[in-house]
């Protein structure tokens, strides 16, 4: 998954951007009550580790969309 995608998807579930802790941004999930960091990487892929992080402090169910097909 994509920084660029990460972010729409934490804002869509409520979360949003507070301020800075250094040169990341701080964002607050209502889902958790916490607070945590994110990268500006824009089109760069999330490594797994902090994906995992992230999905962990935000609440949000990440799960990428994949379009399988159906043999019917």
């Amino acid at each position: 998954m994509k920084y660029n995608e990460l972010e729409k998807r934490l804002k869509k579930a409520g979360c949003y951007q507070e301020g800075n802790m250094g040169s990341h941004p701080l964002w607050y999930s209502p889902i958790t009550k916490k607070y945590f960091k994110m990268s500006h990487h824009g089109a760069k892929e999330v490594a797994p580790g902090t994906l995992k992080s992230i999905i962990r402090d935000s609440g949000v169910k990440l799960i990428p969309h994949t379009s399988k097909k159906v043999k019917t």
